[in-house]
């Protein structure tokens, strides 16, 4: 057994966001997305937007979407069980290593993308997606055996506060590497997956190094195969989840809302794409986008903000409030959305992106972190909540494509839509318990339901 709150333990797991939420940003939500359009949008003997995959022609975009689909699909399905096995052995910070270098190396290898071998070169974003999805289920876990839950909101939102912070700088360096030097035939993005990996695995052994491997001093019997004693935890963990009537219906919430969440997160930069009138460059005679790229760093310095206020804010009135508060705030996003046309409206839409997308997600994990029961199967609790998180990836986004599909490429129709997912979220908030904020007993231990 560990002591909790040990400031050298915590400020170690924090920094493993640090590590990895350069992924987020450069991988998933800015540079890959660009590179890889720039790549496939005109290839020779092809028309326009249009590639070859297995021998059949489809548009770039279509591709893109189902390898990281498919992703989603087996970390659902491949994780819960690897979290059991993990939990039985006790062995979590392995598997956390693993999901962690096979996102890392997978990154790295984006640097050899080849469009003349689409099928190879997609393994790296796809294998990169599950290293990054596998390892963060692990990583969570570690929340409530490191920390108190007094401190799981400060905590979390630190973790996602130097996500955001060191995210931005490996932006930055990219992008002045771009400004400086010129990319032919995208070397310099190139180098900037390599960059990526190299971060991600270097920084993490910060947290290798000070993460213990086995909390609960597990010692697995011989009998059986590990496949099985994983399948036996995650049943029992489904077991006592059934009987968790506050943490069931805060995970039914969590799902619709956080469905608009991560939706409008990899969809945001593609609607400002479309939807809103930037300024013709007078000498290439091209919209000129440089307000994308300083609308995605002030969503993440917005979001580092944005996650210690909502910390300090549950003290007060308790992380379901919280919540709530922030979901009404992405109702207004969305309704928002529909009217805005120029550039500096969008800049203050940004701003108020950022300032929830980093306290709705830290007060998510933090509140599902204190809502579990007293167990040492953390892992395979929070394999859960990562699937719930999974598949409204895949459903989200292709509501949102779907409907701008059904209104004829009208996005602003679509995120009216997003709102109405909000509502549904805010709605299921009611059913979650809320209480006073946050204190614990004389014994040190947390009041019943404090979220």
């Amino acid at each position: 057994m560990i002591v909790k709150n040990d400031p050298k333990i915590i400020n170690g797991w924090t920094f493993y966001d640090w590590a990895n939420s350069v992924y987020n940003l450069v991988i998933t939500s800015v540079v890959f997305p660009k590179f890889f359009l720039a790549q496939t949008s005109h290839i020779e003997g092809m028309p326009a937007d249009t590639v070859m995959f297995f021998g059949r022609a489809f548009n770039n975009v279509e591709i893109y979407s189902y390898v990281f689909s498919v992703s989603f699909i087996v970390v659902s399905a491949l994780v819960p069980l690897l979290s059991g096995i993990a939990d039985y052995l006790g062995n979590k910070k392995r598997f956390m290593q693993f999901f962690c270098y096979l996102g890392a190396l997978s990154c790295i290898s984006m640097f050899f993308f080849d469009v003349n071998h689409l099928e190879i070169s997609m393994l790296s974003p796809f294998f990169a997606s599950i290293g990054f999805w596998g390892s963060l289920v692990f990583y969570n876990s570690y929340l409530p055996e490191i920390a108190t839950p007094d401190q799981h909101d400060r905590i979390s939102a630190k973790g996602f506060s130097l996500g955001y912070i060191g995210s931005i700088l490996l932006l930055i360096s990219i992008i002045v590497a771009l400004k400086m030097y010129p990319d032919i035939s995208g070397q310099i993005t190139r180098w900037g997956f390599v960059a990526v990996g190299l971060w991600w695995a270097g920084f993490a052994q910060i947290t290798y190094l000070r993460l213990p491997n086995n909390v609960y001093d597990k010692k697995p019997d011989k009998e059986k195969g590990y496949i099985y004693k994983g399948y036996r935890e995650l049943r029992k963990v489904w077991g006592e989840l059934s009987e968790q009537v506050q943490l069931k219906r805060f995970l039914l919430a969590y799902f619709i809302y956080n469905m608009g969440v991560q939706t409008i997160m990899l969809l945001a930069v593609v609607f400002a794409d479309m939807e809103i009138n930037w300024p013709v460059d007078e000498v290439t005679g091209e919209a000129d986008k440089t307000g994308l790229i300083v609308s995605i760093i002030l969503i993440q310095l917005v979001a580092v903000v944005g996650a210690f206020i909502m910390s300090r804010l549950s003290k007060k009135i308790g992380n379901i409030a919280v919540i709530k508060i922030a979901v009404v705030i992405w109702i207004g996003i969305c309704v928002t959305a529909y009217f805005i046309t120029e550039p500096t409206e969008f800049y203050g839409l940004a701003a108020a992106v950022g300032f929830v997308m980093g306290g709705i997600q830290s007060m998510s994990r933090s509140t599902y972190s204190k809502m579990l029961p007293e167990t040492t199967d953390h892992a395979s609790y929070f394999s859960f909540y990562d699937v719930l998180e999974k598949i409204g990836l895949i459903i989200g986004p292709f509501l949102f494509g779907y409907a701008t599909g059904v209104f004829d490429g009208d996005m602003r129709k679509s995120v009216i839509i997003l709102g109405s997912i909000f509502i549904f979220g805010f709605i299921a908030l009611f059913g979650v318990k809320s209480t006073r904020p946050s204190r614990l007993d004389d014994d040190g231990v947390l009041d019943a339901s404090q979220t």
